[in-house]
């Protein structure tokens, strides 16, 4: 098992989850925070720090796209340990629906 950030974290890149993660597995995209599949140790740390609700564990069904999202662009993007600010429409753009469609940015985000 490992863990996977989903659509709900798309424009708004909360970082309250990096922070606590003891092996460093986030990455950061322009728009959008990953989990490296491989590095995550399934401690679930993660989780209930995301304010969005968008960090979820893979064994829940429905998740297979989101795994893959979260793997290939973990091998691509840059590492990122340390809290930042959330983006300046977070809060508005908490629970939009279909964002992947409508706003993902596969650019790399500046990571530390």
């Amino acid at each position: 098992m490992t863990y996977v950030v989903t659509d709900n974290c798309i424009k708004c890149k909360y970082t309250d989850c990096v922070e606590v993660c003891p092996v460093d597995c986030f990455y950061e995209g322009e728009n959008f925070l990953v989990i490296h599949p491989d590095e995550c140790i399934d401690c679930g740390v993660c989780e209930p720090e995301c304010p969005a609700e968008a960090i979820k564990p893979d064994t829940e069904s429905g998740l297979d796209k989101w795994l893959k999202l979260n793997a290939d662009y973990a091998s691509i993007w840059p590492n990122i340990t340390q809290k930042r600010d959330p983006l300046p429409d977070a809060k508005e753009m908490d629970g939009v629906e279909d964002k992947l469609d409508k706003y993902f940015s596969d650019k790399p985000g500046s990571g530390d």
